[in-house]
């Protein structure tokens, strides 16, 4: 977990407070506020303050400006595309300090993920499936993003084919940056390798490309009593399983959610032998980032038994 520590220092909230005050036309100053360290692989915290409630999430470390442009504009995407709701964002929703970016949000009053009902999983699969029904011309996107902290590669291939992209925008690249941090064997690469060469055969169908929201497990969406509200983004166009398995990524999700999406788009009776395919990447960036740590070191073992299933 990563604590607000960072987040909460007299410094960072004097900027915080300036931006939320130009925000609202009036002063304003945090009176309390709520560590996030559950929830985000950043620094994050709700900010309490008279009329308002923020969120501050503070990114870090070389391209932390690139990290916070390009959340804000995934977001505005998903938002002008599919028509989901995203937060609004506090000025231009982010202030720099330095080589550091503070992304600041007006808060949502949320149910929280342990106090979801039937009705907040169902709106959950509802969003997620009518940002698939948002087709594109090519697998990929004109501009790049982040999963996590790890930049991602959105540019097109060359044969515009699902099995392309993927391998070569999401598992060999990752692949790499895993091994290259010495937390993936060379045997265990060279059978991801193995299923890299395979993907054409594995895929399933081919649905065309469609809008994704690139990170999609459960709590990167907040439950109102609106909506789903779409956070944390990382969009492009690709194949709707992929974000279908990265729900319950981390931690089970009732059924209700893929019921109710399945209201609005069928998933294919072969999804559930493909859902750890569409893991691989993952695995591997959290072995990128995590691989020394207890945590990081679990998936290993979750990226054997899944390479396992196709080799």
């Amino acid at each position: 977990m990563v604590s607000a520590d960072a987040l909460l220092t007299p410094n960072v909230m004097r900027t915080i407070e300036a931006a939320v005050t130009k925000h609202l036309g009036s002063g304003w100053r945090c009176e309390d506020s709520v560590d996030l360290a559950d929830r985000s692989s950043h620094p994050a915290a709700l900010l309490h303050g008279g009329a308002l409630s923020v969120f501050a999430k503070l990114i870090d470390g070389a391209g932390a400006i690139d990290q916070a442009t390009a959340e804000l504009s995934g977001l505005a995407l998903i938002r002008n595309r599919s028509g989901a709701a995203t937060p609004v964002p506090v000025g231009d929703g982010f202030v720099q300090l330095g080589e550091r970016a503070v992304v600041l949000f007006e808060a949502l009053a949320e149910h929280p993920p342990e106090q979801r009902t039937a009705r907040d999983w169902e709106a959950i699969g509802r969003t997620l499936a009518n940002l698939h029904q948002v087709r594109g011309d090519v697998y990929g996107l004109d501009q790049d993003g982040y999963f996590g902290p790890l930049h991602q590669d959105n540019r097109p291939v060359a044969a515009n084919s699902w099995a392309d992209f993927y391998a070569d925008r999401r598992l060999l690249p990752w692949l790499a940056t895993a091994v290259d941090a010495g937390h993936v064997p060379p045997d265990l690469a060279g059978r991801v390798e193995q299923i890299a060469g395979r993907l054409d055969e594995l895929v399933g169908p081919d649905l065309g490309p469609r809008l994704l929201h690139g990170d999609a497990q459960h709590h990167n969406f907040i439950s109102t009593a609106d909506g789903a509200v779409v956070i944390d983004a990382s969009p492009y166009y690709g194949h709707p399983e992929l974000d279908l398995a990265l729900v319950d990524y981390f931690t089970p999700v009732p059924g209700a959610l893929f019921a109710a999406y399945t209201e609005i788009s069928p998933i294919d009776a072969g999804f559930e032998d493909r859902r750890e395919l569409w893991r691989l990447f993952a695995y591997l960036g959290v072995l990128t980032c995590d691989g020394a740590s207890p945590f990081g070191r679990a998936f290993v073992r979750r990226l054997e038994a899944a390479v396992a299933l196709y080799t």
